[in-house]
C-alpha cells in the first residue's frame, strides 16, 4: 500500500463519499460541527492565514430568507437539509496575521495592505479551507452537500456584510433515501500529472 490511511477512512472520506441530495431529519449538533472546525483548522494555508467564515444556518426564518437567494435546483435540498453552512471568505483576514504567523507578524503590512491583494488571498485560502471542512464533515461520518448555484450577491447582503465573499453554502447531515447520483467520472492519473 502506497497510503497510510486506512482503506475504510479512505473509503468514508473519498472513494465512498459523495454530494448528498437528500437528508434524514436527524439533527447535526453544535459539538459535532465544533469537532469538525477543531480537526479541518490544521489543514496549511498560505502565510497560516484562516480566512474562512461559516454562518450556520439553523432557525427557520434565517433558512427561508438563505432558500430565496438558491437556484431553483438547489431550494428543496437546502430546505430540508438538518444544517446548512454558508462559507465565505474574510477579506480582513490579515488583521490576525500577527497572531497566526507570529515568527513574521509584518506580513499583514508587507504583503496585504492593499484590499484586491487580500481578497485574492481570501478567497483561495478560504476555498482551500472550503475544500477541507467538506472532507471534516465526511469524517464526522456526516454527509455534505457544497453548492454554488446561488445568488451570491443577494446571501452576501442577507447575512454577511462588506468585508465577507460568499464562496458556498453546504447542506450537512446524514444521507437521505436516494442521497446520491450515479458516480460521475474522474480524470486518470496520466490525464492530470505531468513530469518535467
Amino acid at each position: 500500500m502506497s497510503l497510510v490511511l486506512d482503506p475504510a477512512a479512505q473509503d468514508l472520506l473519498f472513494r465512498e463519499a459523495r454530494t448528498a441530495n437528500t437528508f434524514t431529519d436527524e439533527p447535526v449538533t453544535d459539538e459535532q460541527v465544533q469537532a469538525i472546525y477543531d480537526l479541518v483548522k490544521y489543514g496549511p494555508t498560505a502565510f497560516n492565514q484562516s480566512p474562512l467564515r461559516i454562518t450556520l444556518v439553523r432557525s427557520p426564518e434565517a433558512r427561508e430568507r438563505l432558500v430565496q437567494h438558491m437556484a431553483e435546483g438547489n431550494r428543496p435540498k437546502t430546505a430540508t437539509a438538518p444544517l446548512v453552512a454558508i462559507l465565505s471568505a474574510d477579506n480582513e483576514f490579515h488583521d490576525e496575521l500577527p497572531e497566526l504567523f507570529p515568527h513574521f507578524p509584518q506580513a499583514k503590512d508587507a504583503f496585504f495592505s492593499e484590499r484586491p491583494v487580500r481578497e485574492g488571498s481570501a478567497t483561495l485560502n478560504a476555498a482551500l479551507q472550503a475544500a477541507y471542512f467538506i472532507v471534516g464533515v465526511r469524517a464526522a461520518g456526516l454527509a455534505a452537500g457544497p453548492m454554488t448555484g446561488l445568488d451570491f450577491e443577494g446571501v452576501r447582503k442577507e447575512f454577511l456584510d462588506d468585508d465577507h465573499t460568499p464562496l458556498m453554502v453546504v447542506n450537512i447531515g446524514r444521507p437521505g433515501p436516494d442521497a446520491w447520483f450515479p458516480r460521475s467520472p474522474r480524470l486518470s492519473y496520466e490525464q492530470v500529472v505531468t513530469t518535467v
